[in-house]
């Protein structure tokens, strides 16, 4: 690690991208704070539904940080059709996250107050889509949510769509202020000469990936979701006996909701009169619901026309 110190401040709201070169290895660190803390209000989820969507927005930006192409997106996305959950929807861009759930409250009442991830979706799948702007590129893997957590649904995702070995830790509580902390791990295993986050087809029984997951293993919730413990120092904890950590940029986050009154304006213009008068309140607004931010943008119907 070569004489890595501890820095001063506190890591929230950021990731910290690192390699181990002689393990073929790369992982990232997430906390997550006032950003989680600003989309989770925005709702008032209850707890169960919470720590959900605590969990949904921590993987969106342990895999979305990873992307290379700047503005790229990474969504991921997971429903049923009879599970309290009926959708999920988290995505990342540019350093933006957003996210919010659909659930039958009925339901979530009848649910035990930790429900498991069967108890929330059922029988249902998590896709992980890329969207890479700068090479037109799309494509999407589909993984049964079967496991314990979105995290080890995650996992599978990267074994069964990708054939790259990986481990996923998360961690979620409330600080001392009430306010709400998430951090996640992500580790994946390269074969020789590889950094990027390309398909890659190595084998799962590599030994080194296996003493990487082993230390992955050890790093506990509470640490990841403990502000006061810098990131570089999770890392120091984990793999201070190894030769070479590079440790990499940071990445920062932000709330990000692409919902815009001029945009939404737009678009309602684009149908008819018969049509837009329909949509419109007595008063004549059009109301236009932002799911993500949990806003309404009212926007006159007669100005919608012009």
């Amino acid at each position: 690690m070569g004489g890595m110190t501890s820095p001063a401040i506190t890591d929230i709201d950021e990731a910290l991208g690192f390699t181990l070169p002689a393990r073929h290895a790369r992982g990232r660190l997430v906390r997550l704070g006032p950003v989680l803390d600003e989309i989770l209000e925005a709702h008032a989820y209850p707890p169960a539904i919470e720590a959900l969507v605590a969990e949904a927005l921590t993987l969106t930006a342990l895999i979305g940080s990873t992307l290379k192409d700047p503005t790229g997106q990474l969504t991921l996305q997971a429903q049923t059709q009879a599970g309290v959950v009926t959708l999920l929807v988290c995505d990342y861009r540019g350093g933006e996250l957003r996210g919010y759930v659909q659930y039958e409250a009925d339901k979530l009442a009848e649910a035990p107050a930790e429900p498991s991830l069967f108890a929330l979706f059922g029988e249902g799948y998590l896709a992980i889509t890329f969207d890479l702007a700068q090479t037109k590129e799309r494509y999407q893997g589909i993984v049964p949510l079967d496991g314990e957590t979105l995290a080890q649904a995650a996992e599978s995702y990267f074994v069964q769509s990708e054939q790259i070995p990986t481990l996923i830790n998360f961690g979620m509580k409330r600080d001392a202020e009430g306010q709400c902390v998430a951090g996640g791990l992500f580790l994946q295993h390269l074969p020789d000469g590889e950094d990027g986050r390309e398909r890659l087809h190595t084998r799962l029984d590599h030994p080194e990936w296996e003493h990487v997951s082993i230390l992955g293993r050890t790093m506990g919730a509470d640490e990841l979701a403990d502000r006061d413990i810098p990131l570089e120092t999770l890392i120091w904890r984990l793999f201070n006996e190894e030769d070479e950590v590079r440790v990499l940029a940071r990445t920062q986050f932000a709330k990000g909701c692409r919902c815009d009154a001029d945009y939404i304006a737009s678009v309602l213009a684009k149908f008819t009169d018969a049509h837009r008068a329909e949509m419109a309140d007595e008063d004549g607004m059009i109301q236009v619901g932002c799911a993500f931010c949990a806003k309404s943008f009212p926007v006159p119907a007669v100005a919608a026309a012009r």
